[in-house]
């Protein structure tokens, strides 16, 4: 591993971090972000009208890096951008491994002293082996060990998806959406303007992190593009990538320049790339988590042929329209399969030649039915139920043990199953109990979305992804 590489993991893993220019204007935030940290916390700040909230922290103030008498491996840059070639070379002088600048004004503003300064940490940076992140970016979270750059972020548990951002917004919001939907976190870095480590350095730590089984990233530009997309084509193939791209547009590519001073990116060379690579790209923050959701619950397939169940008619129409739209069929089942339907199945007000609309036939014993037919059907490839609590809410709470029942009867199905098993549950007026009955699903590894436009999406993606990877594999 490259020694920077090498020094990004142990700051991922620090003995003792220190935080540089924490500020009472912003509640000491850097600090507070690490009041999960096991290991040692450090302050460095000059300025004596700080000192007094600091320590009423907890937490020892020094003047300098140097100063401190203890190893540092992780130090948080929030000065001045004047002041920062500075810290940055105390930290080398102090030996640590990794720092993150959140300081920000630097080739972004398209300001001469802005670039000067950028050039200069630069140089001073890549003199040495230290891990810089950024600058203008809100560095690393890595929730095993503690260390957040937002205080609401969860911790003490390992995770599985790594992501990459140039946005801290988005490196933020994706750690929050993505737990609130179920997705750990194992490490995530923000790494704005990368004029050290840029997204291949980060893309190729997370190649080799054993801990990290799936791949986010949120990029702008990079100052390589060609070793960029080389390590695109190693990390795909090994680990799923989702890459969601920033300035698709003219006027999208005006404010990246803006935002980490990236250059606008071709993007029928990036649609190209993935096709090679087998990577997916993505168009936000929802479809990220929901892809990510879908690959982690789904079973494996590259069929795009789905049953829709639905418990009325409206619904049975909208959702085909959804899933058709993003190309995947819904198409008419086996002779044998409506012979069943025939068996049991009453036509009025309802309907079984896919989607099926359950309408009068919404037992237990029919819906268990009803969906091992379609399961057993050799025409379909995954099956969606859209579960609204419109109608169950009220169900569930007359007749006791019926959600205990349907949740035994999709487990079941899903263990029973080799195909793909996902629901919808939304357009209703309950948010907080869809939100409940969504993670209730997760539990039992059915991923359920909030709409169907959103399930069909993040189907196609992750059905595109297992097709891919099975046709390269066999060939």
């Amino acid at each position: 591993m490259d020694k920077r590489l090498e020094n990004l993991h142990r700051a991922l893993h620090p003995r003792a971090i220190a935080v540089v220019g924490a500020r009472k204007l912003d509640d000491y935030s850097w600090l507070r972000n690490m009041s999960a940290f096991e290991g040692l916390v450090y302050s460095v700040n000059i300025d004596e009208n700080e000192l007094a909230g600091i320590e009423a922290l907890g937490i020892t103030n020094y003047k300098r890096l140097t100063d401190i008498p203890g190893p540092v491996d992780f130090v948080v840059v929030a000065v001045p951008r004047r002041a920062s070639p500075f810290v940055i070379q105390d930290a080398i002088d102090k030996g640590v491994a990794g720092a993150a600048m959140f300081t920000s004004g630097f080739a972004e503003t398209a300001e001469d002293e802005g670039r000067e300064l950028q050039e200069q940490i630069t140089a001073i940076a890549r003199a040495s082996d230290i891990a810089l992140v950024g600058p203008n970016c809100m560095g690393l979270y890595h929730p095993k060990v503690g260390i957040r750059n937002h205080i609401e972020q969860p911790t003490g548990e390992a995770g599985n998806v790594g992501f990459i951002s140039q946005s801290g917004t988005h490196a933020i919001n994706f750690s929050l959406y993505g737990a609130s939907q179920g997705l750990k976190v194992s490490k995530s870095i923000s790494f704005g303007n990368g004029v050290v480590l840029d997204s291949p350095d980060l893309l190729e730590y997370l190649l080799q992190d054993d801990e990290t089984t799936m791949v986010g990233m949120y990029v702008e530009g990079s100052r390589d593009n060609q070793r960029l997309f080389d390590v695109i084509k190693r990390l795909a193939p090994r680990k799923p990538l989702l890459i969601w791209r920033g300035g698709q547009t003219a006027a999208g590519s005006r404010a990246t320049a803006a935002h980490t001073g990236s250059p606008r990116q071709d993007g029928a060379l990036w649609a190209s790339l993935c096709r090679q690579s087998g990577a997916l790209e993505i168009n936000g923050l929802e479809e990220m988590v929901d892809t990510m959701k879908a690959l982690q619950h789904l079973k494996p397939s590259g069929g795009q042929r789905l049953a829709l169940v639905t418990l009325t008619g409206g619904p049975s129409v909208v959702s085909t329209d959804a899933f058709a739209r993003q190309g995947l069929e819904i198409p008419t089942l086996t002779e044998a399969s409506y012979d069943k339907f025939r068996a049991f199945f009453s036509i009025v007000g309802g309907s079984y030649r896919n989607p099926v609309d359950m309408g009068m036939n919404q037992t237990p014993e029919n819906f268990t039915d009803i969906m091992r037919i379609l399961l057993e059907d050799p025409n379909i490839d995954a099956v969606v139920n859209d579960l609204p609590l419109t109608f169950l809410r009220r169900r569930m709470e007359r007749r006791p043990g019926y959600k205990e029942q349907l949740f035994n009867t999709l487990t079941e199905l899903r263990e029973h199953s080799g195909k793909p098993l996902l629901a919808v549950v939304g357009y209703s007026p309950f948010e907080k109990d869809e939100v409940d009955f969504r993670k209730e699903l997760l539990e039992i590894g059915i991923p359920a979305f909030h709409n169907f436009e959103r399930a069909a999406c993040a189907y196609r993606q992750v059905s595109t992804y297992h097709w891919m990877h099975q046709s390269s594999s066999g060939s």
